[in-house]
This record gives C-alpha cells, structure tokens and sequence, in this order.
C-alpha cells in the first residue's frame, strides 16, 4: 500500500483519481496529512489530571473534565481525558498514578505483609514509581521508604517507565544501607522483570506484591508521593530535570531529618532509622 502510494503524484497528467484508481489506492489516504500531536498541550493535561487525581482520587473521568473545563479553562473532552488517564495509568480512588503496568507473562509474587508485625527497620521496604510534572515535559519518580520508620532509603529520577532507574534505586539504597528482608511493590512489569526478581533472588530478599487494584497495600509510599507532590512539586513549578533533581534532594533531606512523625512519638524517620538524634 505505502508503495503504490508513492507512485502517486499530483503533477502527473492523469488526475489523482484516476492514479487512485489504476493503483486500487482509496483517494483517502492521498490527501491525509498526518496531523502533528501538541505536546504542550497533552502535557498541561496531563499535568492538570495529575494535580487533580492526587488532590481528589476519587474522581472518574466526568468529574475530572469538569475540573478541567470549569477550572482550568482547558477545552478538553471525556475521550482524550480517558485516554491520557490510560497512558498515566490513572484510575478513580486509588491515591496515585499506577505507572508500573503488570506485564501477564511474568510471574506475580505473593503479598507478604498481611498481618506481618512490622517493628524494625529493613525489614519491610515500599518501593514505587510516580509520575511527576515539570515545566513543559514530565520524569518519573521512583522512590524506597522504610516501612517501620518512614525513612526514605533511596530514590532516582527517569524520562522513562524502563526497569534500569528501579534497579539503580534498589542497588543504591542496598549499598548505602544494608538491604531489607522483604521489598513490597506493586504488579508492574518493572518489578516482574527478569532483571529485577533476579536481582533480589540473588541477594536474598524476599518479594511482596500488592493484590490487583489494591493500592492500600503499599500504602506508605503512596502517601508520601502525595505529600511530596501537594508540599513541593506543585507549589515550585521546576522547569529543568536539574531543578527538579535538587528539590527533590532537599524535600527528602528535609523529610528524613526534620520531620517528626507522631507514630514514633515524634522522633523523626532518621532517628528511628538511625537510631540516632539527627545532626
């Protein structure tokens, strides 16, 4: 088809319609021009639904294109919110864009923490990926909390979805501090990849999945992606990947160090991870 199209010309003396005709080409596809996607435009959307979505995540789509109509002043409808929604991985009452999609020909481990007495540190690690925005493009987060005391273990910054930023984070974080007996993540395929279950096998940690759908069982970095979020990310409006690394740095510096969390009688994550009064 795409041959026989390039046989076409618009200056030869036989009209397109009959050069569509002798060619069994439908005129259709002659005169279609490939219409340019606005990326400036699908990343305001995004960034809005994204806003949206953390601050109320029990909105569908009808009420977050009314948010975005009424509000935003941004002409868009059901159709295209529900297809970035799918592209984000955005589902209604779950607290966080689900970016890690299951891949179903991997192998799906078993959610270890139910009813598990969590009472030390390394002992049970979240980890997560989450979609955040940045002046006229987006990165993706993701980032390892310390179940026991909230402590941010490690974290690293990507322009991809790919397993490679996941492992380096959970490599890192095993260098600086020990590793864990158990990682808890969602179905994604970056933590069914070959790559990362064997890495973990080969260290001797144990994998925890979430159940379908149930955000609630990773619960903890799901809500420190939203305080990250709701606190820092929107509020600066960084513009550089640069930008956004630094601040980043500083929020889980300012996170790990400075806030006291009244679960642990208002000690803060690093001196419950530490063990230690924070310097």
């Amino acid at each position: 088809m795409i041959g026989r199209l390039k046989l076409i010309s618009k200056d030869h003396k036989l009209t397109v319609f009959r050069q569509c005709e002798l060619l069994e080409v439908n005129r259709t596809s002659v005169y279609y021009t490939p219409v340019e996607p606005d990326l400036q435009f699908e990343n305001l959307v995004k960034n809005k639904l994204d806003y949206w979505h953390t601050k109320m995540p029990y909105m569908g789509v009808r009420k977050l294109r009314d948010k975005l109509q009424n509000i935003d002043n941004i002409p868009v409808g059901r159709k295209l919110i529900k297809r970035f929604m799918n592209e984000m991985g955005i589902y209604a009452m779950c607290p966080k864009p689900n970016l890690s999609k299951r891949n179903k020909l991997h192998k799906i481990h078993p959610y270890l923490l139910r009813n598990l007495c969590i009472n030390k540190v390394n002992q049970v690690w979240a980890i997560d990926i989450t979609y955040i925005r940045m002046g006229n493009g987006h990165m993706y987060l993701t980032a390892i909390i310390d179940w026991h005391s909230r402590f941010i273990v490690g974290w690293e910054l990507s322009d991809t979805l790919d397993t490679a930023p996941v492992l380096e984070a959970v490599k890192k974080a095993i260098q600086r501090y020990g590793k864990p007996e158990i990682i808890n993540s969602d179905q994604g395929c970056q933590f069914t990849s070959d790559e990362y279950t064997t890495y973990l096998k080969n260290r001797g940690i144990r994998q925890s999945m979430d159940g379908k759908g149930r955000w609630v069982d990773n619960v903890v970095i799901e809500r420190w992606f939203r305080s990250l979020k709701i606190e820092h990310i929107y509020p600066y409006e960084y513009l550089t990947p640069r930008e956004l690394r630094v601040g980043i740095r500083k929020y889980v510096n300012e996170y790990n160090f400075e806030r006291s969390h009244q679960t642990h009688g208002y000690q803060t994550p690093s001196q419950v991870y530490l063990g230690r009064q924070a310097a």
